[in-house]
Parts: C-alpha cells; structure tokens; sequence
C-alpha cells in the first residue's frame, strides 16, 4: 500500500511540475513578446487623438461631411475587427470611425484603473469633442454595449440612433449578488498579479489559442479566417498586455459601479431609434437579455440572425450591413 501511495504521490507531483513548467513558459515567452509600444506597433492607417485621460487609437473611413458612425468593439477586440464593416458603409456615404476602448487594442490605458462605464462614457464623449463630432450613431458590441449606453445617456441629443449587438456590462441591478467561497477565491486571485499574470498568459493572451478562443464565440468555423486571427492578435505585443489585461479584468470582476446604465428606468428616457440585433444561437449574451433591453428602450426594434453566435458583425456581414443600412436609410427618411 505504501508503494501504491508512492506511486500516486510522483504521478500527481509529476503532474503539476508540468503544469507549472507549462505556465512559466508561455509566462516568459509573453515577456518576450511584449515588447512593443503603443506608437510603434498600431497600424498606420489609424491616428491617436487625446480623449479626456488618455489618448485613444481611431480608424476612420468615408467622407468627412457624411453621417458620423461611431463603432465600439466588445471585450478583447478593438478596432481592427470594424473594418470589414466599415469598407461598404464608407462607400455609402457615412463617415465611419471605429475606437479602441482603454485598455483594448493601442489606445493608452488610464494611469490607474477606472473601466466602468461612465470612465468610458466620458472618453468616447471627449473623443466626439476632438473630432469636432456634434451628432453620431453609435453602434456597441458585446461588453462594449455598457459604455455605448451610458454616452448615449449622458449626451442623448447628440446622438442620432443606437445600434446594439448582443450587448452586455450594462450593469443593471435587477437582483443582489450574492458573495460566495469561489467568487472571493476568483477576486483574490485576479488582485494577485503573481498568480494571474502566468495565467492569462497562458491562456487569453497566448497567440497559439487565439484561433480556439475565437471559435468558441461563432457558430461556423469558416468564419475563423487567418486574417481575423492575426487581427486580433496584433496587440499581443505590446509592453505590459497581460499585466494589462488582468488589470482590466480585476477591475471588470471585483469592482461593483453605480451609474446611469444601472437604473433600468433610465433607458425610458432614450427615445433616439434604436436597433437591437441579437444571434438566435449566442452562447456568450443569451437572447432573453436582448428581449429585455427591447422592452426598456421605447424606441427600438429587435432584429434576430438565424444560425449567427455573437458576432453578426463578423459571422454574416454581408446581411449586418444590409441591416445597418436600411435601418439608418429609414431613419433619415423619417427626419427628412
């Protein structure tokens, strides 16, 4: 019996050693990596504008007099991942302008920690000064959905319509959370970078498992094309990301926010035409949140993707912009 236990006891220890080894690998290989700056490594068809605290990387596209569209991406992505839906509405007349939100793609992350929705709201309004933008259409993504309405709450005549994909981080205090043993294990170990940064390094923010990550959130995996791969890991890069990353999310997990996207009677007073667009399939942001946020927001329309997962943007495109389109031709007819 004591050799049995002998046995057991080398496997199991050979077992985490590997582990370990494994993760002070791509730990390192992360060090390595991250090496570029912001300015350096962000594609050159892009610019940098100071928006309020930091300086924030824009892409932009289409005629300066044209309607403005503002695209904000969800968590992870950044503005890269825009410009497949960009090309054909810039080409219909709209100026199209697609931003990265701290601490995502190149733009510049706060010097502390603040990524609640009105932190971001006041930077996506601080950009709109810059560009000396006075009326635009929003359209917000997944996590990014949060800061999409909280601008719009905070500056609703200066916003034309709404256009919301499978949106989430809006906040809403529908029901208490209740603290339990793995939630506080989960906070203690995103507030301890020691333990996380090796994690997140050999996870989220290791470039082997991007294309799997990314094939979780679409339903064909035709739509895991290699250039929206290399998109989205173009800021693997730079200085500080994994710190960085985990930052963001100690923040997103542990930090409880109180603003204007947390009262659900506040989204009555949005009366701008609002197009909520929801995948029948999303695994990530279930379709009961959409037909909720339908119910809240007077003036809006849901409109659902059959065989699309949780990002229409990019598992059908052809029809997104279809659907952008008519819904925005429509509402210019009606203010004309």
């Amino acid at each position: 019996m004591r050799k049995w236990f002998g046995r057991v006891f080398k496997t199991i220890a050979s077992i985490l050693a590997l582990i370990v080894a494994v993760v002070l690998f791509f730990w390192l290989q992360a060090d390595f990596r991250e090496s570029e700056t912001r300015h350096d490594a962000a594609p050159s068809a892009g610019r940098f504008v100071q928006a309020g605290d930091v300086e924030m990387f824009v892409q932009e596209m289409g005629p300066e007099d044209g309607q403005v569209i503002v695209f904000i991406h969800g968590t992870a992505a950044w503005s890269g991942l825009w410009l497949e839906t960009m090309a054909p509405l810039a080409e219909a007349g709209y100026r199209c302008i697609a931003l990265d939100i701290p601490p995502f793609g190149f733009s510049e992350k706060p010097t502390s920690p603040s990524y609640g929705n009105e932190a971001q709201a006041n930077r996506i309004i601080a950009l709109l000064d810059a560009l000396d933008v006075q009326r635009a259409v929003l359209v917000g993504h997944s996590f990014g959905g949060g800061a999409t309405m909280e601008t719009a709450l905070k500056i609703p005549n200066r916003i034309d319509a709404l256009i919301l994909l499978a949106v989430g981080g809006l906040n809403l205090n529908l029901q208490p959370e209740s603290e339990d043993e793995e939630t506080s294990a989960l906070e203690m170990f995103l507030s301890t970078p020691a333990l996380r940064n090796p994690v997140l390094a050999t996870i989220a923010m290791n470039p082997l498992l991007t294309k799997k990550v990314f094939s979780r959130i679409v339903l064909d995996p035709a739509d895991v094309t290699a250039e929206r791969v290399k998109i989205l890991q173009q800021p693997l890069v730079l200085q500080d990301a994994t710190n960085t990353f985990g930052e963001w999310l100690n923040y997103a997990v542990t930090v409880e926010e109180e603003s204007l996207t947390s009262d659900p009677a506040n989204y009555s007073t949005l009366t701008m035409p609002t197009l909520i667009n929801w995948g029948v399939d999303d695994t990530i942001i279930p379709l009961s949140e959409g037909e909720y946020l339908h119910s809240i927001l007077p003036n809006s329309q849901l409109f659902l993707m059959e065989g699309i997962n949780h990002i229409s943007y990019v598992e059908e495109n052809e029809e997104f912009v279809e659907m952008m389109l008519e819904f925005l031709q429509k509402q210019i007819n009606a203010v004309n």
